[in-house]
């Protein structure tokens, strides 16, 4: 072992709360009371990767390349339908390469009145870059956006919520109201960077309310979860009313090209219905209620 770089065990204090102090927690932003008198606040987002997965991994399989390209094709017209029907707004997350692979896409989303956020360049992995590279995509990536979809973004959701120890810097740099990619709560909290309330909001996501965990699936490994459609809308109506009794936040992840498929979006419809039905919500964009519990 080389005493150039200690074990975790061997670092001193101030080592260790350095580490945990980026990023980290600060006061709750969950307001006394949602917009007039609702009881939740629910924010439904897709992560729009398409192509951008087997991309980002140098994969040129056209089976790998194919299966993103349903997302375009077939998912986003099904989400697009189900969202107009039941007059629910959502937040859209795209890595800028797919927006520039669907810039059409992108902007008839926008003009649904959804938001449009930050999701990578090519949905690459922020802990693996240099500072200054991460700091250039993310930009690029909003630039891009921005250009696109006719609106500038305001909040960020990392790819694969992978944020890396330069991530908050680049945030604050760009001013945005927003991040969503941490889990240090149910609720929506403050930023802060070593004890420094930053003014961001985190509007915190969870692996249990991603489809992604249930529903992905890669040929050549052991990753085969493939989980029935009624065991994964249990789960998620599990976490809603668990939100609704709190009257906290209910924040759900969801990728078209997964989430899209025939016997997979009804369990999205069934669940909007039991919201509705269990009354005393509040649908709104991650924006939306960003700028709500930071006012």
């Amino acid at each position: 072992m080389s005493m150039d770089k200690p074990e975790p065990w061997q670092w001193p204090e101030e080592t260790w709360r350095r580490i945990t102090g980026r990023a980290r927690a600060g006061r709750s932003l969950r307001p006394a009371s949602w917009p007039n008198g609702a009881r939740c606040a629910v924010a439904i987002s897709f992560d729009a990767d398409h192509e951008t997965i087997p991309l980002r991994d140098g994969d040129e399989s056209p089976m790998r390349i194919s299966q993103g390209q349903y997302g375009n094709r077939q998912a986003i017209p099904r989400i697009r339908r189900l969202l107009e029907r039941e007059s629910v707004p959502a937040s859209f997350f795209y890595p800028a390469v797919s927006a520039l692979l669907y810039p059409d896409e992108v902007r008839a989303i926008a003009g649904d009145g959804h938001e449009i956020g930050i999701h990578s360049w090519i949905h690459e992995v922020n802990t693996s870059l240099p500072r200054a590279a991460e700091r250039d995509l993310t930009f690029l990536a909003r630039d891009t956006l921005a250009r696109i979809s006719g609106t500038e973004p305001v909040g960020i959701r990392t790819a694969s919520w992978d944020f890396s120890v330069n991530t908050l810097d680049i945030i604050r740099e760009m001013k945005l109201l927003y991040d969503s990619s941490l889990m240090a709560d149910d609720d929506p909290y403050e930023l802060e960077d070593q004890g420094e309330p930053t003014g961001i909001v985190e509007l915190p996501p969870e692996w249990i309310r991603d489809d992604a965990v249930y529903f992905n699936m890669l040929r050549f490994s052991g990753l085969r979860p493939y989980t029935p459609p009624s065991a994964v809308e249990e789960i998620f109506t599990a976490e809603f009313d668990g939100a609704w009794e709190e009257g906290g936040l209910y924040l759900l992840t969801m990728h078209p090209h997964i989430i899209g498929h025939r016997s997979r979006l009804p369990l999205l419809a069934r669940l909007i219905a039991h919201m509705k039905a269990k009354g005393g919500c509040w649908f709104a964009t991650h924006a939306q209620v960003a700028a709500y519990c930071k006012r």
